[in-house]
């Protein structure tokens, strides 16, 4: 009997040791912490354009008309000696990201332009370099520069005028040290504009146009 109620005894304390383990576990309280990082990307851009004075639409003086819009082409009529305006201008978009920016001047009339003249006219080449503009090595044609980003739009003449040579020019079939004007009737100096984004390329712009892929 002695026993019996020894070990019923046994049994109440253990529930009772275990009730109160529980309880005790339960309002156990764990100091915690959280925090999270979000990382936010936005894309970058690089944007251009490329346009000129409309000839055609020049005032009565023969100044630039700021009412008519910027041009994409123009047409001239070729005469020795002449002089003719074509001021191709890069315009980078504001915001766009630090870049590398390239003309591509493909000169159509190259061969019949006027010479640079110390103190006078330069010739388109000359005008480009004189703009800031680098000539690309190994490459023909091409120059480039460097854009820093800005807010607002950034301007980059390339050249302003062409002129044609005064001696030496002919219509008909051109005598010894001539050149017959005719055969350029249909000539174009086509000017391209290309931008790239300059990280990535630690300042090399060979590199740079390479990656373009404008070759």
């Amino acid at each position: 009997m002695k026993t019996r109620k020894l070990r019923k005894f046994l049994m109440l304390l253990a529930s009772a040791l275990l009730l109160v383990s529980v309880t005790v576990g339960a309002t156990v309280a764990y100091l915690t912490a959280e925090d999270t990082v979000v990382n936010t990307f936005t894309v970058g851009k690089v944007g251009l354009t490329l346009d000129e004075t409309n000839v055609d639409k020049k005032d009565a003086a023969g100044n630039d008309n700021p009412d008519v819009a910027r041009d994409k082409a123009n047409k001239y009529h070729l005469l020795p000696g002449q002089s003719y305006d074509k001021d191709p201008i890069v315009h980078v978009t504001a915001n766009s990201e630090n870049s590398f920016v390239f003309v591509k001047v493909v000169n159509g009339l190259k061969a019949i332009e006027a010479a640079s003249v110390v103190g006078g006219y330069q010739n388109v080449e000359a005008q480009i370099l004189a703009n800031g503009w680098t000539k690309l090595d190994g490459v023909d044609n091409v120059y480039y520069r460097s854009y820093t980003k800005s807010e607002t739009v950034t301007d980059y003449p390339v050249f302003t005028k062409v002129q044609l040579k005064g001696e030496g020019l002919v219509n008909g079939t051109p005598g010894k040290d001539e050149i017959s004007i005719d055969a350029y009737a249909n000539a174009n100096i086509t000017v391209t504009a290309y931008a790239i984004q300059a990280a990535g390329f630690n300042g090399d712009a060979n590199a740079a146009w390479t990656a373009g892929a404008w070759n």
